[in-house]
């Protein structure tokens, strides 16, 4: 004991011990962790592990290089974002560029240098003395046992990870050459998200998500890389010309005042010249990852289920046509629910996802997309398409817009976790529903002024993946993921500069008389390719909304199975739509 109390030994320990700490950060913040016991016993497996196999800290230092390198951006994630770092940081911090990195941090860049060149410092030292120190060295009997029992430990692991674990009150039992699961009681008492929360070890379990991640990612897209619209624009010229699409989420049609709602939640765009509101449009499903690939390829709705899909998005046919191209997201990019939009994502020639924060409650506000925007517009390029995509209202609503939008009252700003199944919130929850509508009106009043400062031939959609239900009347239902109209009916609106209006004047004359039509989420691709007068071999011009050829079309959503939205009926306050007609059958 006495050695190592030692001040070589003691430092090494006492940086293996702070540095295992940091999944504790949220305590020290008045917060909670999850699985505190399992994290530490994580922590003391690693080490222990780490011990028995290299034998001295000298062999084994070099492998925390990468734990001390991300310690700081781990830190901040935790302090400001309630969370550590994921396959999206991974993501963001494989694919920004230095220039991107400098622009996102801006005089926060010193601090950052500063903190690094210190971490560095502190590795370095306690290099120097892992590799001095003897103290401790594992020279005893009790290695080669501890490493049997480790060796015991991960086949046990393995074979559970093999066969699985049986259920607790199943018999033991087997089919043919199959091997039984493994016994309950045989269980090691640790759940693998506790291992990728620890630190520095969990790093390897995020790493090892990362690169699942990036080849799904790879997958998706192999289907479609040999893909080519032959794309171009009917009637090129030398003015600069840009083509914006928004994709909001979890907005519903009637909480806009544009839409009739009996709250101002529109006040800026309403006040706005050339805002054309779309009053009927309808999505196909209720998630994000099945929705958004309707509206920006030629995927149909009714396969809007399946994963991937042969085809490239209308980011490639703007690229094919000589548009430059950019994606700025305030979503995330890997993950179950987001890889399948990523893929889309990645066609563009610039890409930007800003949210730090994924979907937690303290994730970025959409103005923080207003940055790449401005560079976005300020681009040499002549021509431009501009995807963005919103945070818009996901939950925490309270959480998606600042203090001075908290407009109606009472609500859940400021409540850290409120339980969104309490159905007792309800009127802060419709209320702080209605200001993330309201600041979602403010932000895209942003774009357009600034797209309208560019005095530029310029066009925006705004469209919304999916739409909420809030425990409306008596239904008992809240958020997304079911088959009412709320979650069907989205808003959506086109907005034009007067330049665009002189030069594309039928499109113009069309939207305006078109703008009352049945329209559905599959319409959007159609009509954004010729909002930019692109044009392919193939095209379905009757399915925009801009042409002169525009026919409705029959709308389909996924309500036991895929079920006519305009001959149905709406089933009770949760407005439940069910199909007159026998459903088609789904295509999983």
């Amino acid at each position: 004991m006495r050695t190592l109390l030692r001040p070589a030994p003691l430092f090494l320990l006492l940086t293996y011990l702070a540095v295992s700490a940091v999944p504790f950060v949220p305590m020290l913040l008045g917060k909670p962790l999850e699985r505190p016991w399992q994290v530490l016993g994580v922590a003391f497996v690693g080490w222990l592990a780490a011990w028995a196999i290299f034998k001295r800290p000298a062999w084994f230092h070099w492998l925390l290089i990468p734990a001390f390198v991300a310690l700081p951006a781990e830190v901040y994630l935790i302090t400001y974002y309630g969370q550590g770092i994921s396959t999206h940081h991974l993501g963001i911090i494989a694919e920004t560029s230095p220039g991107e990195a400098l622009d996102f941090l801006g005089s926060k860049v010193w601090l950052m240098l500063a903190v690094m060149a210190g971490i560095v410092v502190w590795w370095v030292a306690s290099w120097g003395v892992a590799r001095r120190t003897r103290e401790l060295d594992w020279n005893d009997g009790s290695r080669p046992v501890v490493l049997i029992a480790l060796a015991i430990c991960v086949a046990v692991w393995a074979y559970g990870h093999k066969f699985g674990i049986a259920p607790a009150t199943a018999k033991p039992g087997h089919t043919g050459w199959k091997l039984p699961p493994l016994a309950p009681w045989a269980r090691l008492p640790f759940e693998f998200d506790a291992f990728a929360q620890s630190w520095p070890f969990g790093l390897v379990a995020r790493g090892v998500d990362y690169y699942k991640e990036r080849t799904y990612l790879a997958e998706l897209s192999q289907r479609s890389a040999n893909f080519h619209f032959g794309a171009r624009q009917q009637e090129p010229d030398s003015e600069p010309e840009i083509v914006v699409l928004v994709i909001g989420e979890s907005a519903r049609a009637d909480r806009w005042s544009l839409n009739g709602y009996g709250r101002d939640t529109n006040p800026r765009l309403s006040g706005h010249a050339n805002v054309v509101n779309l009053p009927d449009v309808i999505t196909a499903v209720s998630a994000t990852r099945l929705s958004v690939p309707v509206i920006i390829s030629r995927k149909p709705a009714m396969q809007s289920l399946k994963d991937g899909f042969a085809e490239k998005s209308f980011i490639t046919a703007y690229k094919e046509a000589g548009f430059k191209t950019f994606w700025l997201s305030n979503q995330i990019s890997f993950g179950k629910f987001d890889t399948p939009v990523s893929v889309f994502a990645k066609e563009a020639n610039v890409i930007e996802f800003v949210n730090l924060g994924g979907f937690t409650d303290r994730s970025n506000y959409d103005e923080v997309l207003l940055r790449p925007f401005g560079n976005a517009l300020a681009d040499r390029a002549p021509k431009k398409l501009i995807v963005i995509h919103s945070m818009g209202s996901h939950w925490n609503y309270s959480h998606r817009y600042p203090k001075q939008f908290d407009q109606w009252q009472p609500s859940l700003f400021g409540v850290d976790q409120p339980a969104y199944t309490d159905i007792t919130i309800k009127p802060q929850l419709n209320n702080s529903y209605d200001s993330s509508i309201l600041y979602t009106d403010w932000f895209l009043a942003q774009l357009i002024d600034r797209l309208k400062g560019s005095q530029q031939r310029t066009s925006m959609l705004y469209v919304a993946d999916h739409g909420q239900t809030l425990y409306d009347k008596s239904c008992k239902l809240a958020f997304h993921g079911h088959n009412t109209k709320y979650e069907f009916h989205v808003p959506a609106f086109v907005w034009y500069s007067d330049q665009y209006q002189a030069h594309y004047p039928g499109k113009v004359e069309r939207l305006l008389r078109n703008r009352k039509a049945k329209l559905a989420t599959e319409n959007m691709f159609h009509t954004l390719l010729d909002l930019g007068g692109i044009h392919y071999p193939g095209e379905r011009v009757e399915w925009s909304f801009v042409n002169p050829g525009f026919k409705q079309h029959k709308r389909y959503v996924d309500s036991y199975g895929w079920a006519d939205y305009d001959n149905a009926v709406m089933k009770g306050d949760c407005r439940e739509v069910i199909g007159r007609e026998k459903p088609l059958k789904r295509e999983n």
